[in-house]
Formats: C-alpha cells, sequence, structure tokens
C-alpha cells in the first residue's frame, strides 16, 4: 500500500487477520486433490499421526530446489501405511520418492502444509526398480557383477565367519543345525555382529567384512544370514557400496537373508543364494557330504585298483616261484666259487699285513726302551731338585736357628696390623711354644692401646 500524503496511514493487520486471508485464498483457488510426486527428506510419527518432510531435487544435484512439510492423519495413515508397505515390501523412509495424492490445507497458528489423502505404490515399486536396474548395470559395467560368484567354494568348507545379528533366531538355527549335522561333520563359526535391519545394515556389514578382511585367512567363506524380520526392512540390502564389497570380497559368501519373494541386488552378486540360514546350514553341510563321496569313491577305486594290481603281480609272483629252483643252483654254484676265491685273496691279504704289523711293533720295541730309560732319569733328577727346595724352606731349619713363629687362630702373623688388644697369641720357638695377651702394639714406634 503507498502512501498518498503525510496524513495518509496505511490499514494495519493484525498476522491472524492475513494468515485467515490467506486460508481463504487457498480454500478458493486450490480446492481439489493434487497427486504430488516428491522425495520424503524425513519422517516421523506420533501418536498414530505421521509427519513428512518433502524436497525435489535439481537433475543431477543433490540440492533441494523446493521443499514442503506433509501431514497425514491418523485415520488415513492406519489403512494406507500398511498397504503401502504390504505392496512395495519396503518401509516409507528417509531418501524414497513417493506419489502421493494431497491437498492443501493452512492453519492460522500452524502455517501451510499438504495433508495427504493416499500414497501410490505403484509409483515407489517402479522407482526402486529403477534404482535396482541401474546399480546392476552399473555393477555389470564395473565388471564385478558375477566376480565373487566365479571363486570356487574349498572342498572342505569348514571354518565359516558369519555375518548376522547375535540376538537373531535365525543366527542360533544356523549354528544349530550346523552342530547336529547327521554325518558329524565339525565346523567352526565365527559371529561378526551386524545390523540386519533399519537404516544402519549396509554401513553395519561392509564394517564387519572390513574385519573379516583383516584374518581372512583364518576363514573359508562368508555366510550373511538374517533370519525372521520384515520383509520391508530389506531395502539396506539394495545398495551400491554393499553390492561392491560383496562382489570383490576375496572369499565365497552365501547368503541366507529370510526372504523368497523377489532377490535383493545382495543375493544377485554373491557366490550362492538360498532362502533361510537354516537353508545355508544345509548348503555347507551338502558341501562336504559331497566332498565325502568323492573321498569314498575316490577310496574304491583305489581298493579296486590295488586288488588287480595285486593280482597281477600274484601271477607274476607264481611263474617266478617256478623258475626260482634252476636259477638258484646255478647262482649258488657262481656265489660259492666266487666266495673260495674272495676267502683265498683274503687270507693272503691278512698274512701279508700281520707280518707288516709285526716288523714295525719290534722296531717300536727297540726305540721304546732307550727313550724310556732317559725320561725315567730326568724326572728323578727333577724330584731330587724338589726335595732340596723343600728342606730349605722347612720351618723347623728356621726356629732352630732362633726364629719363632707367632699365630693367631692358626694363622701366621705378619703384621701388627692384623692383632688388636686382648687377642690371644701363640709363639712357637724350636724347643715349646708359648701362649701371650696382646696389651699394646707397637708401629713406627707408636703405641696404640
Amino acid at each position: 500500500m503507498r502512501h498518498n500524503g503525510l496524513h495518509d496511514t496505511p490499514r494495519h493487520y493484525s498476522l491472524m487477520e492475513l494468515n485467515r486471508m490467506v486460508r481463504i485464498t487457498l480454500e478458493d483457488n486450490l480446492c481439489d486433490q493434487y497427486w504430488l510426486e516428491a522425495e520424503i527428506a524425513q519422517i516421523g510419527e506420533n501418536r498414530g499421526h505421521c509427519y513428512l518432510d518433502l524436497i525435489e531435487k535439481a537433475e543431477g544435484y543433490n540440492t533441494p530446489v523446493a521443499r514442503a512439510q506433509a501431514k497425514c492423519w491418523r485415520n488415513v495413515w492406519g489403512s494406507v501405511k500398511p498397504y503401502f508397505e504390504h505392496t512395495t515390501g519396503q518401509t516409507l523412509r528417509a531418501g524414497m520418492k513417493v506419489l502421493v495424492l494431497v491437498h492443501p490445507d493452512f492453519h492460522e497458528a500452524y502455517g501451510f502444509s499438504w495433508i495427504i489423502d493416499d500414497i501410490d505404490p505403484r509409483f515407489t515399486l517402479g522407482d526402486m526398480a529403477k534404482r535396482r536396474q541401474e546399480i546392476i548395470r552399473q555393477l555389470k559395467a564395473e565388471g564385478v557383477f558375477d566376480l565373487n560368484r566365479e571363486l570356487p567354494l574349498p572342498l572342505f568348507t569348514q571354518r565359516i565367519a558369519v555375518i548376522s545379528s547375535r540376538t537373531a533366531a535365525g543366527y542360533g538355527d544356523f549354528c544349530r543345525q550346523l552342530e547336529e549335522n547327521a554325518r558329524g561333520f565339525r565346523f567352526s563359526t565365527t559371529l561378526f555382529d551386524a545390523l540386519m535391519q533399519g537404516e544402519g545394515v549396509e554401513v553395519s556389514i561392509i564394517a564387519a567384512l572390513d574385519r573379516i578382511n583383516a584374518k581372512i585367512e583364518e576363514y573359508d567363506c562368508v555366510v550373511i544370514i538374517r533370519g525372521g524380520g520384515a520383509t520391508s526392512d530389506m531395502a539396506g540390502f539394495d545398495s551400491l557400496q554393499l553390492a561392491e564389497n560383496v562382489a570383490n570380497f576375496p572369499l565365497p559368501i552365501i547368503t541366507g537373508i529370510g526372504h523368497d519373494r523377489d532377490e535383493c541386488i545382495l543375493d544377485m552378486v554373491s557366490h550362492t543364494r538360498v532362502k533361510t540360514p537354516t537353508a545355508a546350514a544345509a548348503f555347507l553341510i551338502d558341501n562336504l557330504n559331497r566332498v565325502a563321496e568323492r573321498i569314498d569313491n575316490a577310496a574304491e577305486r583305489v581298493m579296486k585298483y590295488v586288488q588287480h594290481r595285486m593280482d597281477i603281480e600274484k601271477t607274476r609272483l607264481n611263474r617266478v616261484s617256478e623258475r626260482i629252483p634252476i636259477l638258484f643252483s646255478l647262482v649258488k654254484s657262481k656265489q660259492e666259487n666266487k666266495l673260495e676265491r674272495l676267502n683265498q685273496v683274503m687270507l693272503h691279504n691278512v698274512s701279508r699285513r700281520l707280518d707288516r704289523h709285526n716288523a714295525d711293533l719290534k722296531a717300536l720295541e727297540i726305540r721304546i726302551a732307550p727313550a724310556l730309560a732317559r725320561l725315567i732319569d730326568r724326572r728323578r733328577h727333577a724330584l731330587d731338585l724338589l726335595e732340596q727346595r723343600s728342606k730349605a724352606l722347612d720351618p723347623t731349619l728356621l726356629l732352630q736357628r732362633g726364629y719363632s713363629i707367632t699365630t693367631l687362630n692358626g694363622h701366621a702373623l705378619r703384621s701388627t696390623d692384623e692383632i688388636h688388644p686382648g687377642d690371644i697369641l701363640t709363639t712357637r720357638l724350636a724347643e715349646g711354644s708359648l701362649t701371650s695377651v696382646v696389651n699394646e702394639i707397637s708401629k713406627n714406634n707408636d703405641k696404640q692401646k
């Protein structure tokens, strides 16, 4: 409103009045229902009502170009939600594209929002199918779609890395069936706990695969099992990043996610897809059973071959045994003549060697006698010298010359440093000995008491 002069005053409206005008305008001009195509940015339920934030993104970009709030009241949501989930097998969640039947609603206190009257699940199914086909096309373009399926399953697949929820009933059924198999095969299972439903499925399973890959030499294959849970929670298994991780994984991956309506992309890129966790256990047991049958068949063939070979050799031995007496007689005569010649040669050689050794012994005997006599003389002279030296060192000779030996506790004293006042000393003379008590000690003409 423009001012026409200094004294013109614009009309003042309260917020309630303006909002009422907006509501009346909308009701007069937007009174029909509209099919709205949008992406869910956020979704939540409260007291049976559903509240959504709807957005539209620019093609090829992630930035929203339009945004609006939508509500589905309890009386409609109670029928729309189960029909949508039953038809699509999915729950409504952020990131999903939907086609909703709406009519506008403007409330003076709460503002504008679209009121949802219906949801067309066929649109979402089409969008989901389109997304799945795009993921499959990309995996095939990367050349990884069949990589895991081409891996050979080890003959003795017994060390199993299991990705599952710790509390899932299917995990317990899987382990129990492996343990109670009729053939008594032994399996080793290690659980890598992961979320198997909800929005965290993709990240959780990839993290579990990373932990397995860190010690991959300890396992023969990976089993991803779910067992139980709603079919509507399967969306997390139709993920490009998860599919790429599974397709490129260096061990065969067996999936038993517990649904049989349609394959998810995780099933498509895995080595083997079965319906349930118990079916995964049966697959592993059957694999070992086939290996055992191959071993049994091979053992039977070996036994037959060995028996046949023994029959042939037995026939040969019988023919040879018939010729043995004649051959033995000829061989015996030859060997006896040979032994006689060898005996004569040996006797001649022994006689010659004995003669040589006798001559050597006599020569040694002649040389040893003079050498031994000289050695004895040298040793006797050395003993005489030692005897003279020991006599010269005999302490009794020193005593006879007037010297004495003083001892403390049997130890000969050499210095006054070794004694203290009050010590009892023994002095040995040439004839007899005497005992004394130390009263004073002289050191360098000083006295210590």
